[in-house]
């Protein structure tokens, strides 16, 4: 009797043993920069759909472009720390015209994170493990009310606390000119009120964010929307804060 029992607590442990070892190998196989592959010279065109709400916040247009990031090359960031500088360029949304700058951010990939600085804003973009539903707050380097200085809204004021989460994987997208397999989204965001709006005399808000990263080729696919309605107590159209920005990947190398 005591014979077996030995057997069978060796079989447990060794169950669990390859387990674990099982687990662990398919996390370390699982590699953040794959989904952020940074080499001097690649590069992804998306169509920006960029929202704006003009007229004092009483209407709302919607600007396209074609937008192109570019891997420049790898630097020193503030912090010291090996970064990759990413080039962005404009365009009209035929491609006829030539390429514009419009900006640049930096890349910082370390074993367990991979940032994202943009105009002195420092986001945790993917973290470790790879694994669904895994959470971590991307926000927690950005300041109170990072927007203030562009938007007199109260989108931002928690932004800190916004929960990164793995919410899909190994999913396939297809977008205008490709179908992208090996999908990763990040949902850092989901809340809104009186969205669709019902009625203009409430108070109306979202806050909506979503990443979508191809397998060996980056940020595919880029949704973001934080406004705020107030409406006008004295009139019958309120107005809006804020902004939206849609991203599609249309090419990469």
């Amino acid at each position: 009797m005591r014979a077996n029992l030995l057997l069978l607590g060796i079989a447990f442990f060794a169950l669990n043993l390859s387990s674990c070892k099982k687990e662990t190998e398919d996390l370390k196989l699982e590699d953040l920069s794959s989904y952020i592959p940074l080499k001097t010279g690649n590069y992804i065109t998306y169509r920006l759909d960029s929202t704006v709400f003009t007229n004092f916040g009483r209407d709302t247009e919607i600007h396209s472009y074609q937008e192109k990031h570019v891997v420049d090359a790898l630097f020193t960031d503030n912090l010291g720390r090996p970064a990759y500088r990413i080039f962005q360029f404009i365009r009209d949304t035929n491609g006829t015209g030539p390429w514009k700058p419009s900006g640049s951010y930096s890349v910082t990939v370390q074993p367990q994170t991979i940032e994202v600085n943009e105009n002195n804003l420092r986001t945790i973009k993917l973290a470790a493990p790879l694994k669904l539903d895994f959470s971590w707050k991307g926000n927690r380097y950005l300041p109170t009310e990072p927007y203030s200085s562009l938007y007199t809204f109260s989108n931002d004021d928690y932004m800190e606390d916004w929960d990164f989460m793995y919410s899909a994987k190994d999913e396939t997208l297809v977008l205008k000119n490709h179908v992208v397999d090996s999908v990763l989204t990040v949902t850092s965001v989901n809340e809104s009120l009186n969205v669709p709006m019902t009625s203009t005399a409430a108070i109306a808000y979202i806050n909506y964010s979503v990443d979508k990263y191809g397998k060996s080729i980056g940020l595919v696919y880029q949704e973001m929307e934080m406004w705020e309605y107030q409406p006008n107590p004295s009139g019958p159209t309120g107005y809006k804060t804020g902004f939206g920005i849609k991203r599609s990947m249309i090419d990469h190398n």
